[in-house]
């Protein structure tokens, strides 16, 4: 035998109503409720929620937000590009030269003009035993330990609000208040080296930007290097 089960009784408008007096936040916490909602002409002459309203600024707050998000992907998408081509522009600049010192001039001068930073410098570690061309501008020695107490163990390192470190900038050190440096393995017969680029601005330099463009120039650097000076990996 077939038992058929009740039909719950169909709310009713006054159900309606008498649940939302019950729970006032209830549109606040089920917003999209407003959608299936037909609206009433605004009515001035009583004192009713102006749902039309709401709707219009929410709809204005959505589109403003919105707004904002495609500026940011733009921008953020313009400052890409600029910067892949200033990275471009720099690569072609270190593979002109015409020997090695030349080579260390255009790092150390050239990519600053292309990078729109305010320094550059090559900073090479030394345990004592001299090192060839490290008499060229530019080019600064630290004691052997050194870069790994500098880069926390990290392969590149953005730093910005800081003040520039004399050993690493010389009397451009004053100028520095944020920076991005950068590990340079040339070989195993060579001594660790890095590339330090300071910048005036605090903030041109922050920790959690990319690092793919500027590990791609230390890559070039460190083959140019090896090229130059007939060493293997």
């Amino acid at each position: 035998m077939v038992t058929n089960t009740p039909r719950p009784p169909a709310l009713t408008s006054a159900d309606v109503i008498a649940y939302l007096k019950s729970h006032p936040d209830f549109l606040t916490k089920n917003p999209e409720a407003l959608d299936l909602l037909v609206l009433p002409k605004q009515q001035s002459d009583r004192k009713i929620a102006d749902f039309q309203t709401y709707m219009i600024e929410r709809l204005k707050a959505d589109k403003t937000e919105a707004i904002e998000t495609a500026k940011e992907i733009v921008e953020t998408a313009r400052h890409n590009m600029n910067n892949q081509g200033r990275i471009h522009r720099s690569v072609l600049r270190l593979l002109e030269s015409e020997s090695f010192e030349e080579f260390i001039e255009s790092i150390t001068s050239d990519l600053t003009t292309f990078l729109n930073v305010d320094i550059t410098s090559l900073v090479i570690e030394s345990d004592g035993d001299k090192i060839p061309h490290v008499t060229l501008p530019g080019i600064r020695i630290v004691p052997a330990g050194t870069l790994d107490k500098w880069m926390n163990g990290k392969n590149i390192l953005h730093q910005s609000d800081i003040s520039g470190v004399e050993t690493v900038y010389g009397a451009g050190a004053q100028l520095v208040r944020s920076q991005v440096l950068v590990r340079v393995d040339v070989s195993q017969k060579t001594p660790p080296a890095m590339l330090a680029f300071g910048s005036r601005d605090p903030q041109m330099f922050q920790a959690g930007q990319g690092t793919e463009q500027v590990s791609f120039l230390a890559g070039v650097v460190e083959r140019c290097i090896r090229s130059w000076l007939h060493l293997s990996i």
